[in-house]
């Protein structure tokens, strides 16, 4: 009785598939909608293979493979053939033949899921399981199953069957978040699928049936024993002879797993973040974002950048960056073994003086990948560090004074606002690279009173400090009172400008590229002069006095030059460390998250600590 019902439900079924899958019932229209809908979405322009993408360290050396799933891309003439015979044999031995589907396996299919109360067998062919894999997930319904033979059809149409080969062993699953044999190749045995032989082939090809169950790392004698069982059914095709099956199983497997590469977390999420802002300004989105009426209008752009940025980092595109691995080691290892036994927080940023680029970055103590990172969104108020910027620069450039020029370095007060020097100090007339030296608060408010409010901040508009707003135009800026502050990667960039008075806005990324070395995407930042030469020279003039002999003194360095500027903010809630050397430009913050009095620890001087161990 059941085999009598099993054979009107399986005409009944494939009643309803063909009349479905060619004339669809009468709703002539929707099945026309479908249909364009159909092929707008499933051709070869739109067909694209999810890839990891890379980013490569000065020396291009790949230091951080992003996107997920974790899938390198292999072309077609580089997949062994070997591994596609295994395939065809084990999923689909009509590959070939059918047109996407095949009519029997279906039938098959049917009949033993008719014993059944859900979905146990699919029939489906490489070709359904490429579109199951790249349009419409795993979920086991009639429903799915019907519309996979939709988009299976409209593949065949458009890829040869080596393009859908291809295609489909690059983005079948293998397994520890792999997807695609060349990566499995690499994940499992540390090198390309080029090199693999054939019993190493054969026991990847064991895994994508059930990724789960043949799992090499946690049922390697699973994976092996369906191995040897895809090796006989090649005897059975004649793919193989008896002899030489013997000898593939007889071949040791030794699992050499090489997990997907990422160094460098602190750098990497600041290249993704950098990424992001390069395909904002080359492909307009910037300038969009900045013209919104609405914030309507400013949702619906980020949507669309956030969406393409995801697109091009799923493409398989190389970064090519500045990273100096040394430098960040050091870098990363200053901040942590200082800030190790403590609750403080901590960021550093380095910048190469001639390329200004951005050899090096720290997020956090013990930093982990898409964490807070300090170093770039981290707003914090600046203290006296701003004041070479704010107050000296301008004040050279506006009064040209000799550094031995004296001014009164006693407490000043401006419409009520008095700030107080460090420890009350009232030293009297001090020179200008005294005042300098010692930070002295009073001197800063009078040159800032001289040269005005608004001309002082017309010098730092070209390092476009992002939190910097129109109400932090008071005089209580120059000793670093601003509503949000700086990020110290923002301090470092700003610090560049006194290498030699022009700024270059510093960049990590050197260039983008598609896997074939084609350009993408670059910078394209043109230098602009802040200061003048004689005012560069006395600036640097003062920063040295500040690294000799000032309050950067604990973390002077031996150098062909160096100068330093620190900053301690309000109720000692910042620690900055800002300077440079000859060959870079380094700045170093310290505090906690949440902000918390730390004169305790002042004399400590966490900041300078770090600071020196990178610069040394």
């Amino acid at each position: 009785m059941r085999t009598f019902a099993g054979y009107i439900a399986i005409s009944c079924i494939v009643a309803v598939f063909f009349t479905t899958l060619f004339f669809s019932g009468g709703e002539v229209k929707k099945a026309g909608e479908f249909q364009d809908a159909l092929e707008s979405k499933v051709n070869k322009e739109h067909m694209n293979v999810n890839r990891t993408s890379l980013m490569k360290d000065e020396d291009g050396r790949v230091f951080s493979e992003i996107n997920r799933p974790f899938r390198l891309y292999t072309e077609d003439e580089d997949i062994p053939d070997f591994a596609k015979d295994i395939i065809i044999t084990s999923e689909d031995q009509n590959f070939y033949e059918h047109v996407g589907f095949d009519a029997g396996a279906i039938l098959r299919a049917v009949v033993k899921n008719l014993v059944f109360t859900h979905i146990q067998q699919g029939g489906s062919t490489i070709t359904q399981q490429l579109a199951r894999n790249m349009y419409l997930g795993q979920e086991k319904t009639y429903n799915r199953k019907l519309t996979e033979l939709f988009y299976a059809g409209q593949i065949e149409k458009n890829l040869t069957k080596d393009e859908i080969m291809e295609m489909y062993l690059n983005v079948i699953y293998f397994s520890n978040g792999v997807y695609g044999i060349g990566t499995a190749s690499q994940y499992y045995f540390s090198k390309p699928v080029t090199e693999l032989n054939q019993g190493e082939i054969s026991f990847l090809a064991s895994i994508p049936n059930n990724p789960g169950k043949y799992d090499p790392i946690k049922h390697f004698d699973e994976t092996k024993k369906r191995q040897e069982r895809l090796l006989e059914l090649l005897v059975t095709s004649e793919k193989l002879t008896e002899k030489e099956a013997v000898k593939i199983k007889k071949t040791p497997i030794h699992l050499k797993v090489k997990k997907a590469v990422e160094e460098y977390p602190d750098y990497a999420f600041y290249v993704e973040h950098e990424l992001k802002e390069l395909i904002g300004e080359k492909e307009g989105f910037a300038d969009e974002l900045a013209d919104a009426g609405s914030e309507e209008e400013r949702d619906g752009i980020l949507k669309e950048w956030d969406e393409r940025f995801h697109a091009v980092i799923s493409s398989g595109v190389i970064i090519n960056t500045a990273l100096d691995p040394a430098m960040q080691k050091k870098s990363t290892k200053a901040l942590n073994d200082t800030l190790e036994s403590t609750e403080l927080e901590g960021a550093s940023a380095s910048i190469d003086n001639k390329t200004r680029k951005i050899v090096a970055i720290t997020g956090g103590k013990n930093y982990k990948e898409y964490n807070f990172h300090h170093a770039f969104q981290a707003f914090r108020q600046p203290g006296s560090a701003i004041k070479p910027l704010l107050v000296y620069g301008p004040y050279m450039e506006k009064l040209h004074p000799s550094l031995q020029e004296t001014i009164d370095g006693n407490q000043y007060c401006i419409k009520g606002y008095c700030p107080v020097n460090y420890g009350n100090a009232s030293p009297g007339m001090v020179t200008i690279s005294q005042a300098f030296a010692q930070s002295y608060n009073g001197p800063a408010l009078r040159m800032m009173e001289k040269v005005g409010v608004d001309q002082a901040f017309g010098f730092i508009r070209p390092f476009h400090f992002q939190k910097v707003s129109k109400e932090d135009k008071t005089f209580a800026a120059s000793v670093g009172g601003f509503t949000y502050g700086m990020s110290p990667l923002e301090m470092t960039d700003a610090y560049t400008s006194f290498i030699d008075g022009e700024y270059t806005p510093a960049r990590a990324i050197t260039d983008v590229t598609d896997s074939e070395g084609n350009l993408l995407y670059q910078w394209k930042d043109n230098a602009t002069e802040v200061w003048s030469k004689s005012t560069t020279a006395q600036m640097r003039s003062l920063l040295h006095q500040g690294a000799v002999s000032g309050t950067g003194k604990p973390a002077y360095v031996s150098r062909p030059y160096v100068g330093i500027k620190t900053g301690t903010t309000n109720q000692y809630h910042d620690f900055w460390v800002m300077g440079l050397t000859d060959r870079y430009t380094t700045g170093v913050w310290v505090g906690h998250d949440t902000p918390e009095n730390m004169s305790s620890i002042e004399s400590w001087r966490p900041g300078h600590r770090i600071w020196k161990q990178i610069m040394k």
